[in-house]
């Protein structure tokens, strides 16, 4: 597998001279394997320059055909699909696979609500490309090639999933966005609302949850993470937003023997230089501690498995 970050910035585009190094696109991962196979993870803003890439480089070969994996469909994870070049050639072929929140609304029509003339002047009907939906839950799906994909659902204030894509013994995983489960239930004696039963419910129901998504990453060769937010900052005020630290994330990685890890979805607020600030003193925390290797991803990095 050859594992390509086209945008790995959280929540908002952030171009402008204090995100030139990591990239001020939102989410898209791209995956090339077996005999010339792509699988894109998420259709933010950095499927915008791999679908330019696409049509620039690849017309010449046939037919584009991928499939695209939505983690969710959260507006900065879907927004640059409708930029998305191949979309406007014939002969195009796009499965895409998403987790759908209600149950009475069909990913094709959130992909179609966006692609209206309210907001878009081209309309979903006048695209070129033949595209086919997938709703997925929590499944085990084998692609051609031998590619197998697992899903996973996440923490977040939509339904939202992980996945974990294994092929020829090799694994990369994407953890995001999700913060760890915690137990909604008071569990202050003193609270009104306090349910001795309750409590000790959900405390059960939380750790088992965060410890199903560490089984889901056990062993990878490389993991991409939510990573957010600081420990502090998460503390301070994100609890429920939805969204992972990187203290977090280094020691459930570290805990699950994963080999590689690679901080996502950075705040919109985060510059350059801050980044590399964290990152150097992550390093150095880790040091002699542990063999897991951490960096941030992106716009550019390729990872070979």
């Amino acid at each position: 597998m050859r594992i390509r970050i086209w945008g790995a910035r959280g929540s908002i585009p952030t171009p402008g001279p204090s995100t030139v190094y990591y990239g001020g696109n939102t989410a898209c991962i791209e995956i090339r394997y077996g005999a010339g196979r792509r699988v894109i993870v998420d259709a933010g803003t950095g499927i915008k320059p791999l679908g330019d890439s696409i049509a620039r480089n690849e017309l010449d070969k046939g037919p584009i055909r991928a499939r695209i994996f939505l983690s969710h469909t959260h507006w900065d994870h879907i927004m640059g699909f409708p930029f998305f070049t191949p979309v406007f050639i014939p002969g195009t072929e796009l499965d895409i696979y998403s987790p759908v929140t209600y149950e009475d609304e069909s990913i094709e029509s959130v992909f179609g609500f966006q692609l209206s003339y309210r907001y878009f002047p081209i309309r979903q009907s006048e695209l070129a490309a033949r595209i086919v939906y997938h709703e997925l839950k929590e499944e085990t799906i084998e692609l051609e090639d031998g590619m197998r994909v697992t899903t996973k659902f996440l923490n977040h204030p939509v339904l939202c999933l992980g996945y974990r894509f294994e092929f020829q013994g090799r694994v990369f995983c994407t953890c995001y966005d999700t913060e760890p489960f915690r137990n909604v239930f008071p569990e202050d004696p003193q609270d009104p609302d306090y349910d001795e039963f309750a409590a000790q419910e959900g405390r059960a129901a939380a750790r088992e949850q965060n410890r199903k998504i560490l089984r889901f990453h056990q062993g990878a060769d490389a993991v991409v993470y939510d990573t957010q937010y600081t420990e502090r900052e998460f503390h301070a005020s994100r609890i429920g937003w939805g969204h992972s630290s990187y203290e977090y994330a280094i020691k459930a990685c570290h805990n699950t023997g994963v080999k590689r890890l690679l901080f996502f979805h950075h705040d919109p607020a985060r510059s350059d230089d801050e980044l590399t600030a964290l990152i150097d003193g992550y390093r150095s925390a880790i040091a002699g501690k542990s063999e897991l290797q951490i960096e941030a991803a992106r716009e550019g990095l390729e990872i070979d498995l």
